[in-house]
């Protein structure tokens, strides 16, 4: 059904598209409006409908129906997923290695003063851009 609804939409729209490069415009005779002999004015009455005119009209309410109706049929698609029939992948996860470095003791000494060598920097280990001071 949604195939069918696909081609005559696609041939509509060609055909829309070729109705309306045929037609001319209003602007076409801009003499009518400077008081030339034209019998159509540019913003008066055309007269009788053409058979473009009513083609186009026709075109342009069946391209609206066949939007609603694939607008419809895509909305209330009753097909499952493709996802739905794969599991879902599972990740191991393991836990990072953590390394603790025993606390400083204030014994008074030069090397606790300073902080021992294997004791990360006070200042954050330097990655980080230093942080703007508070104003």
């Amino acid at each position: 059904m949604s195939i069918l609804l696909i081609i005559i939409h696609i041939i509509v729209c060609i055909a829309l598209i070729m109705i309306v490069l045929l037609q001319t415009g209003k602007g076409a005779d801009m003499g009518a409006a400077f008081g030339g002999g034209s019998s159509q004015t540019l913003f008066g009455s055309t007269g009788a409908s053409t058979f473009l005119s009513k083609a186009t009209t026709a075109a342009a309410i069946i391209f609206m129906v066949t939007s609603l109706g694939l607008a419809y049929l895509s909305s209330h698609r009753t097909g499952e997923s493709i996802v739905s029939g794969t599991p879902a992948a599972v990740e191991n996860q393991t836990a990072p290695a953590t390394t603790t470095t025993p606390p400083a003791t204030g014994s008074g000494d030069a090397s606790s003063a300073t902080g021992s060598a294997d004791a990360p920097p006070a200042t954050g280990g330097g990655d980080e851009s230093p942080s703007k001071p508070a104003e």
